[in-house]
This record gives C-alpha cells, structure tokens and sequence, in this order.
C-alpha cells in the first residue's frame, strides 16, 4: 500500500457514499466510451519508452533545463521533480531543472544574469498553443539569444502543445524546433500524468513507469476505493459549511504537490457560486503561522494531512533539555501528531493521508486520488470539472487592454 487515508469522524454519510460511488461508476463509463483519456494514461507506459530517448538527449547535453509554461502546463512537473531536486540540489548526475510559470520582468532579468544559455535546454508547454504568457516567455528567451549572438538549436528546444494550428506551433516551425501532442482531451490540471509532467520528471532522474504504477493501482482500486469515501468525506463536509479544504503535508517534497492539487481543485469546482476554496498550508511552517486560525477561528476549515514518517531520521540531539537525545526526525513525528490530534480535538474535520515511503508509486497514486475525488466531487456538486469558463474572461480582458495600450 502506498498510503492509507483515515479520518477524525468515521461517522461517513452512507447515502453519500453510496452516491459517490454512483459517481465513480459514471466516471469509469465515460472512461471506457473514450471520454476520460486521462484515465488512460497509467496504463500507457508504452509512451514511457517515447520519451526515453528525448529525457536522455536533454540529460546528456545540457547543465539546465528550463521549463516553460504556466498552471497546469508546470505545476505537475514541479510536483513530480520536487521528489528529486530541491533548491539547494545542485548534483552532478543531471541537468539542474528550472521551472519558469511567471511572467515577472526582474526574474527573467536575473535568469538570463545567472544562466549560460549555450549549456541550456528549453521544454515550452502550452496545451492551446496561445497562451500569453507562455508565448511571451518563449520570445523573451529566443530575443535575449539574438542579443547574445547565438543561434537556436532543434536540440535545444521541444515544443509541446495540441496538435493544431497556434501560435507557438507555427513558432516552432519557424524555427524548426521538434514538438510533442498535448491530447487536447486532457485540460492542463489534469496532464500531470502525461507528457506535460512525465518527461521533466525523467530528466530529474525519477522512474515514470513507477510513477505510472502508482496511478493504476489507485484507479483499479487497489487502494480500497479510498477517493470514494474520501469524496463522500468531503462532500458531507461541504455541505455542513466548511467551505475551505486545507492541505498541509509534513515533508518539504510534497509543498508542491499541493499547489498542484490547489489548482486542481479550484479551477475544477470553483463554478456556478459553488466551490471548496483550497489551502496550501506547509508543517512543521505553518504551525507558526496559520495554527492559531485552523484552531481557534471560524470552523469553516477541513483538514487533509499527508503524514510521513520521520521517528529515528537525523541525528540525535547531544544537549540537555527536551530534545535530549531525540534525533530531528523524531521532533517532526512528534508536531505532525499533535497537530492532528489537537484539530480533531477542537472538532475541526481531519483526515490523514499515512504515507511510509515519498515516493514515485506514492506520487503518481496520490495525484490519481485526487483526479478522481475531483471528478466525483464535480459529479456531487453538478457541475463541469473540465472547463473554466470565468478565466476566460480575465484573458479576453487582458488581451483588450494590451491593444489599446499599442493604440495609443
């Protein structure tokens, strides 16, 4: 088992059980009629063998790999890459890999202080092809290599984005730079599993084929079905006015994982004045700063822990006092405990993700988990996971003022 979920209140709301596996089943026939492509993916690992070559080439010839793009065309790259490199990781068996998701001047400006851009490779991702920020990224880069005299290789670039007629695409004919298909059946949030994800965690070193496995194992249910009661939890908590899911996982690895799952819940159940508003929360960090309101503010919070295990890691500590003899590991087994046991106490909802090992079976099962109570929880709430319709609007509106700013 790559973890165990278990809850505060094991008082789950059988109807809503029985309705959320309704819901799975719904799930699995959209599944088996070609709807859902994402739910393929784990058990296409042939498309592994694909990328070997590609992860291999970037891993041999250059020091950084930078990968560009936004939301879900990098945050489930990050997520995964997170398990092997960190900031501080500068090891020699690898390319250092660089996500680039903003659009902030003054981080570019230090980017192209710090890098040396023969020594760089670029993966661009953009599932539509005219995402702004992306294309704005991407001419960023191509002009500062103008500046710096040197020319663009096939080598150095990969596109990846729908197969179909954009900007970008027409970009790297131009330019002649190699490209990938986005399945254009998969939204950005939900690609972790993919190309989008699988190919920068490859060239970080991980095993994908793992990561895949995980994933499957979840999807067949091996993990004893647990995003049906995971759904029927929340879902009986959404509708007692906790409005604000908080995820706080104990392990530096998994802080990105939830930004991944933040954007995937908001952007996938955010709609029609509905909606779960996730949190990111962080521990042993937050604890320093957010505790005091998950336990004594307004009981509108529940609660998601993925709990790991630390007792014994580290050193023992040589001083007198309460760490006496007690290594770090065991300090951090110690606060993820209380914190849990103290939330439950204050009757805040709790459920806990025991995790014995971070990671790439763990992972991939962890981000299948959460695809599928999203899924099932749109199901419950009646609404689209899958599009996202007000963002719309914000581009349309930002595109508008940029024509009027060149008019003028």
């Amino acid at each position: 088992m790559f973890f165990t979920q278990t809850f505060s209140d094991t008082n789950i709301d059988s109807e809503l059980v029985s309705q959320a596996k309704i819901a799975f089943g719904a799930i699995m026939a959209d599944k088996a009629a070609g709807k859902l492509p994402v739910l393929n993916l784990p058990e296409e690992d042939f498309r592994v063998s694909e990328l070997e070559g590609i992860a291999a080439g970037f891993r041999e010839n250059f020091k950084s790999v930078v990968v560009l793009g936004t939301g879900g065309s990098s945050l489930g790259g990050q997520a995964l890459v997170a398990l092997a490199q960190d900031q501080w990781d500068f090891r020699s068996n690898g390319p250092r890999l660089v996500f680039l998701d903003n659009i902030d001047p003054d981080t570019f400006d230090r980017f192209f202080g710090s890098v040396n851009i023969k020594n760089t490779g670029f993966i661009v991702i953009s599932k539509s092809g005219g995402t702004a920020e992306t294309l704005c990224q991407l001419h960023s880069i191509l002009e500062f290599m103008q500046k710096q005299s040197v020319q663009p290789t096939s080598e150095q670039f990969l596109i990846i984005t729908e197969p179909k007629n954009s900007e970008l695409r027409s970009i790297a004919e131009e330019m002649k730079f190699p490209t990938l298909p986005h399945d254009m059946l998969i939204g950005g949030r939900f690609a972790a599993l993919s190309v989008v994800g699988l190919l920068p965690a490859m060239i970080a070193g991980l095993d994908a084929r793992k990561i895949l496995e995980g994933a499957k194992q979840v999807l067949n249910g091996n993990e004893s079905g647990s995003y049906i009661t995971g759904s029927a939890w929340t879902m009986g908590n959404y509708t007692n006015g906790h409005s604000l899911s908080v995820m706080m996982p104990y392990c530096d690895r998994l802080q990105l994982f939830c930004k991944w799952y933040r954007q995937l819940w908001a952007e996938s159940l955010g709609k029609e004045g509905k909606g779960i508003t996730p949190i990111a929360a962080y521990g042993t960090v937050d604890q320093h700063s957010q505790l005091q309101l998950y336990l004594d503010g307004p009981k509108d919070k529940m609660f998601t822990v993925l709990a790991t295990h630390h007792k014994g890691l580290g050193s023992p500590v040589q001083s007198k006092g309460t760490l006496s003899g007690h290594s770090m590991g065991d300090l951090m087994q110690a606060e993820q405990q209380a914190t849990i046991e103290t939330l439950s106490r204050r009757g805040s909802p709790v459920r806990v993700f025991d995790i014995p090992a971070v990671n790439e079976q763990a992972l991939g099962g962890l981000m299948m988990h959460f695809m599928l109570e999203t899924m099932i929880m749109a199901r419950l709430m009646k609404i689209n996971a899958f599009d996202q319709p007000a963002v719309e609007e914000g581009k349309i509106l930002a595109k508008k003022y940029l024509t009027e700013d060149k008019a003028a």
